[in-house]
């Protein structure tokens, strides 16, 4: 959960505002080395000792002792890169902090020696909130984003309010209404904690060493995606789509949700899945596949565990005085909607398939100068690596600027994410594919390798 973060400016910026606040971006003089945050973060969670640190066995005890629901926070350490949840400002919220004495609460900020059977997660977010029953029934998620900086649209503290109290009102009532959250916890992992992943295998251990590098011994969450990916990537048989595109945004199948409620419809893109369910602005989802959702990650953990090639998930909604029953659809490639390009998971598929080459859409102009036809692939290496793995691409001879009309024979891709979702489900490494490119009025043919 110790995410990397750009320690070596003599000025680093930490936020003092977020999740719908207003705020500034304040400078720090002198920032701390990341085993100085860790260390400091942890003297100071112990000794406040409102929240068990690190140590889930002891949250899950204090629960069965005490009867309370339990709050795991998933939480880097530090984090200036992305909004994260903020103890200072979460524990002196008015609405936040009487919730909080209602749960037994855990904050967590190594994923060595997780539960990944009991955990499971969107591993590109910063921070991800469990809400669950000592006996390890999930009662649901808090935590999402769909840009790599932004998150206000996506997560607020009446949200999580809202969330929390709707995890208090399943608690009441569990376990008479356990058909609400039996689908809330998933199936069998590939392995069943990160370190035994063979990627990380060998660098890593169950445990933080804050006897030596703490901050190089933590498991990062993204380092668990990875991980996934190249658990199937090395079997030779592309990636699975559902781990290519997880937890789909819900924008990815036209639906906007107000940040500050469970799952109230905030906006529906015209001719999208979202709009032929019959859903409108106004509407609150009560039930998304028979289970109650309490945040959007409620909603993406639902897309989550929904088929590659599509289905139908029910719905119950509320729309004023009624009580509706309506069919989300999604047919066959819906997944593949889902905008990946913000996600940290992307740096390492770009290794994989791309040589290190990140790639956009030329654009007009650049089609003509380049003379690249209307209807064929015009992608511009915007950057290409320059160090290891992700120098691949320019050591085969691709230079900034090149125009990739042609990749592995085929001229359809319109963005890089297409050109991605292909190599990653269709090749394998090890191999090469030819490449062609425009560099400025010339046609150059070059071999790209696959990379493990």
């Amino acid at each position: 959960m110790i995410r990397r973060v750009d320690l070596l400016l003599p000025i680093a910026y930490v936020v003092v505002s977020f999740f719908g606040f207003s705020g500034i971006w304040t400078p720090v003089v002198n920032a701390q080395t990341r085993d100085e945050m860790v260390r400091e973060d942890r003297r100071k969670v112990t000794e406040d000792g409102f929240w068990i640190y690190n140590d889930l066995p002891k949250a899950f005890a204090e629960a069965r002792k005490t009867g309370k629901p339990i709050l795991v926070v998933l939480r880097c350490i530090p984090c200036h890169e992305c909004v994260k949840l903020d103890d200072e400002l979460v524990d002196k919220d008015p609405v936040i902090r009487p919730l909080l004495d209602q749960f037994v609460c855990a904050r967590q900020v190594s994923t060595n020696g997780l539960d990944l059977s009991q955990f499971q997660y969107d591993t590109d977010q910063s921070f991800a909130v469990f809400m669950l029953n000592a006996d390890g029934t999930v009662y649901g998620r808090f935590g999402t984003r769909s840009h790599r900086t932004e998150w206000y649209g996506d997560v607020s503290l009446p949200g999580m309010a809202k969330a929390l109290q709707g995890a208090l009102e399943l608690h009441q009532g569990y376990p008479a209404n356990r058909a609400l959250v039996t689908g809330k916890r998933g199936g069998k992992p590939e392995v069943a904690s990160p370190e035994l992943y063979p990627s990380l295998k060998d660098r890593f251990t169950d445990s933080l060493d804050y006897s030596g590098d703490v901050a190089k011994s933590c498991i990062h969450c993204h380092q668990i995606g990875d991980a996934q990916r190249q658990f199937h990537w090395s079997k030779n048989r592309g990636i699975p789509e559902n781990i290519l595109f997880p937890y789909p945004h819900p924008k990815s199948i036209g639906l906007t949700l107000d940040p500050a409620e469970c799952a109230t419809v905030k906006g529906i893109d015209p001719d999208s899945a979202a709009d032929r369910a019959g859903l409108e602005v106004g509407d609150r989802i009560e039930r998304f596949s028979d289970q109650r959702p309490l945040s959007f990650a409620d909603i993406q953990w639902v897309l989550h565990q929904t088929p590659v090639e599509g289905g139908s998930i029910p719905m119950r909604v509320i729309r004023g005085d009624r009580d509706l029953v309506l069919t989300l659809q999604l047919a066959e490639g819906w997944r593949a909607k889902s905008d990946i390009s913000w996600r940290v998971s992307t740096w390492g598929l770009r290794r994989m398939v791309t040589g290190g080459m990140v790639l956009e859409p030329a654009g007009e102009e650049k089609r003509v100068q380049s003379s690249v036809p209307d209807g064929q692939a015009a992608l511009l290496v915007k950057r290409a690596g320059q160090y290891g793995p992700h120098a691949a691409a320019r050591r085969a001879g691709f230079k900034e600027g090149d125009i990739i009309v042609s990749y592995d024979g085929r001229t359809n891709f319109s963005d890089e994410q297409a050109l991605i979702h292909y190599a990653a489900t269709q090749l394998s490494p090890g191999k090469s594919v030819p490449v062609v490119v425009r560099r400025g009025n010339r046609e150059v043919s070059l071999q790209l390798p696959i990379q493990p």
